[in-house]
């Protein structure tokens, strides 16, 4: 914040990628949370369109500070803005419902990622198998578990220990 508040004293305005760099900061525990969403509405209030790297950012903050359903809403509201969500910003909206216990939404985002014309991927599947295995769903997890080699992709250490788990 002390960088951010700097910058402007020195007559340099912030960008998109200024208020990306600030939101992706909040999220890896540099801030509380209305830091974090404070930049994010002060990005929209000065007229810049967030992109996918900003709403990953966004939505990661949500995910530290256990805010999946604001996490939902930033992603829903990116997509009525006109943006394509990547798979990446996809799996932040996995992670975030990961932490905030909601397996069903994790597991829901692959199928909604297919309609849009992205493949999960396997970062998407461990955070699945993660989220189901932290709600006792030991039989959804081993079957997206079956999934990941149904669907060419190979399990990594993370898929085994999360399945295992």
């Amino acid at each position: 914040r002390d960088l951010f508040l700097d910058m402007q004293e020195r007559g340099l305005e912030p960008g998109l990628v200024t208020y990306s760099a600030m939101i992706s900061a909040c999220a890896k525990g540099g801030g509380p949370w209305e830091t974090a969403k404070g930049f994010f509405d002060e990005m929209l209030r000065r007229g810049f369109e967030p992109n996918v790297i900003t709403v990953g950012a966004m939505i990661a903050a949500c995910r530290e500070y256990g805010k999946w359903e604001t996490a939902a809403e930033v992603f829903d509201d990116a997509r009525k803005r006109g943006l394509e969500p990547n798979v990446i910003a996809y799996n932040a909206l996995v992670a975030a419902y990961e932490t905030g216990g909601q397996w069903e939404k994790a597991r829901a985002v692959a199928d909604d990622m297919r309609r849009h014309g992205l493949e999960p991927n396997i970062i998407t599947y461990n955070t699945m198998i993660s989220a189901c295995e932290k709600a006792a769903r030991s039989d959804v997890a081993l079957d997206l578990f079956r999934d990941v080699r149904a669907r060419g992709l190979e399990p990594d250490v993370i898929t085994y220990s999360a399945a295992i788990s």
